[in-house]
């Protein structure tokens, strides 16, 4: 499989948009289904603290880059800012709703501070990994309203938002990690990357899913019921995780690049909805 690259004409536009100033978010805002708002709130608290420790990644490797990718980085890290800003706001109203969240994100603080004990192109691999899943999460997000359907106006705008801009900087870390392995042999290239997917993959599942059954705890729901409940949000209906497997699989095909799937029609659709 030949490997593309990103796009001469893509431009990386961060877009400063604030969401929810002032309005309340119900507990169950994704409509009134406490699985389907467990599941992004838990990915939620991630953000902030996970956002800052993308860039600090990517940008670990960004002396020597060609101008057009240093441009991207630039970019990148604009966007990424922003994120973290607008998901702590988020996660504020979380808690306004009477989550307490402390207990998830000690679980992020910990997870970022074993990663940063090890070499800066290890962080940039798990960097690397987790952006395409942000993509692939993101690309399903906008392809796909149901995954929505039912949220309130600001959030569903906000993950929306942020859906935009992964999927339109989904390159960025990738390429960063071709400029900062550009002496490795093929080989070792694609052992490290597919190494670090499989323990980022493991650790994104297994904490994501403890950080949704904590919050659904707070709610009353626990044992099967909350499994199942899980269970079929991510598998069932609508689906997400069965959704992006192929996505993330295509990691490991030889020629992968983030770009081989050009979807920035879904870029163009979802901001005119936002516009709208």
């Amino acid at each position: 499989m030949a490997s593309k690259a990103t796009p001469q004409d893509l431009t990386i536009t961060p877009r400063d948009r604030r969401f929810g100033r002032g309005a309340e978010t119900a507990r169950w805002w994704l409509g009134g289904n406490p699985y389907a708002s467990a599941l992004y709130n838990a990915l939620s608290v991630t953000f902030p603290k996970g956002e800052a420790y993308f860039v600090e990644s990517v940008r670990a490797f960004r002396v020597g880059a060609p101008p057009r990718l240093a441009a991207e980085i630039k970019a990148f890290t604009t966007q990424e800012v922003m994120h973290s800003r607008e998901h702590v706001q988020f996660n504020r109203r979380a808690v306004d709703a009477g989550y307490h969240i402390a207990p998830l994100e000690t679980k992020v603080e910990e997870r970022l501070a074993i990663s940063r004990a090890r070499p800066p192109i290890v962080n940039h691999a798990a960097t690397m990994a987790l952006e395409h899943f942000t993509a692939i999460l993101a690309h399903e997000l906008l392809r796909d309203p149901r995954h929505l359907a039912g949220a309130d106006a600001e959030s569903a705008a906000l993950w929306r938002w942020h859906s935009i801009e992964e999927v339109e900087h989904k390159g960025v870390a990738y390429d960063t990690w071709l400029h900062a392995t550009k002496g490795w042999p093929r080989f070792k290239r694609w052992s490290v990357k597919a190494r670090v997917m499989l323990f980022v993959t493991r650790n994104f599942f297994v904490d994501r899913t403890a950080g949704a059954l904590e919050l659904l705890r707070q709610d009353g729901i626990t044992g099967p019921r909350a499994w199942w409940g899980l269970f079929r949000q991510a598998f069932v209906a609508p689906g997400m995780v069965r959704k992006i497997l192929g996505a993330w699989a295509s990691f490991f095909l030889p020629g992968f690049h983030p770009w081989n799937h050009d979807d920035r029609a879904l870029i163009a659709k979802a901001e005119a909805a936002l516009a709208a």
